[in-house]
């Protein structure tokens, strides 16, 4: 990935978590690696095709002296978040807080703090079979959408199946959904299971019908296998009612464990089902 650096911008700032840090202040120098896609600017010799780094230093400055935090940690955490937000073109970046003669009682000449911070690409699937399942969908997606930290990027039509393990239940609606996210996979799942709990999602028969379920297909190409999150989502690969809507809007996404496409997936159980 392309990249821009800004190297040694210096700041006066009041962040600190004692009380004359937070009233007097102190400079502080911040390192900035922007990642984008440089090549159109390259090519076209247009500052719109690119980020303007010194609009980029001006907003870090006044991030810097608008704002108080006790830790650098959380001045390079939400300064990161920022910059993402207001600057589309940004895919990720890499932050440096350092903090001059930091007050130690001991001799230093700075202590820094680097957070690598960029947006992700996860699918979910979608699904519901109680009450109106396609408003409780269609509020999930709401929910993602007025998320700053979720960008809703592609939505599959909603299909009607019949449910998988617990037969004795209503059909399910069910879709895919591909975002971008700067949540990490753990609070992504965090962030589903607090709309569906909105929705009035019950976990009490496993399989079960359900007012909605939101489920983290795949997340960038990552491979997680804990006891609260597994992605890829386990099945997957062998299950209709995820390959069709995930198929609409992704047929070329492989499988990060078994290689395949999801067209090919989609393909294979289709056969097996005729």
């Amino acid at each position: 990935m392309d990249c821009i650096k800004i190297k040694n911008l210096e700041i006066f700032g009041n962040h600190g978590v004692f009380k004359e840090e937070n009233t007097l202040g102190q400079k502080f120098v911040v390192c900035a690696e922007l990642y984008l896609n440089i090549r159109p600017a390259g090519l076209s010799d247009d500052i719109d095709q690119t980020i303007h780094y010194g609009e980029v230093c001006k907003f870090i400055d006044s991030f810097m002296r608008e704002k108080t935090y006790y830790l650098i940690e959380a001045v390079a955490e939400e300064l990161a978040r920022q910059l993402l937000l207001k600057y589309e073109i940004l895919n990720g970046v890499e932050i440096e807080i350092k903090k001059p003669w930091a007050p130690i009682g001991l001799p230093i000449e700075e202590v820094s703090v680097t957070v690598s911070r960029g947006w992700h690409d996860a699918y979910i699937a979608l699904g519901s079979n109680i009450g109106d399942s396609r408003s409780y969908i269609e509020g999930a997606l709401q929910h993602m959408d007025d998320d700053n930290n979720i960008k809703v990027c592609e939505v599959s039509s909603l299909i009607k199946t019949k449910p998988y393990g617990y037969e004795e239940q209503d059909d399910f609606l069910n879709g895919a959904v591909h975002i971008r996210t700067l949540y990490t996979p753990n609070e992504l799942l965090r962030c589903l299971n607090q709309m569906e709990a909105m929705a009035g999602r019950e976990r009490s028969i496993h399989w079960g019908p359900r007012t909605l379920d939101l489920d983290i297909l795949l997340y960038d190409d990552l491979v997680i296998d804990t006891p609260d999150l597994k992605i890829p989502h386990p099945e997957m690969h062998i299950r209709d009612f995820v390959l069709k809507p995930l198929n609409e809007i992704a047929p070329w996404l492989r499988h990060p464990l078994t290689g395949r496409t999801i067209k090919e997936h989609l393909d294979e159980v289709s056969l097996l089902t005729t």
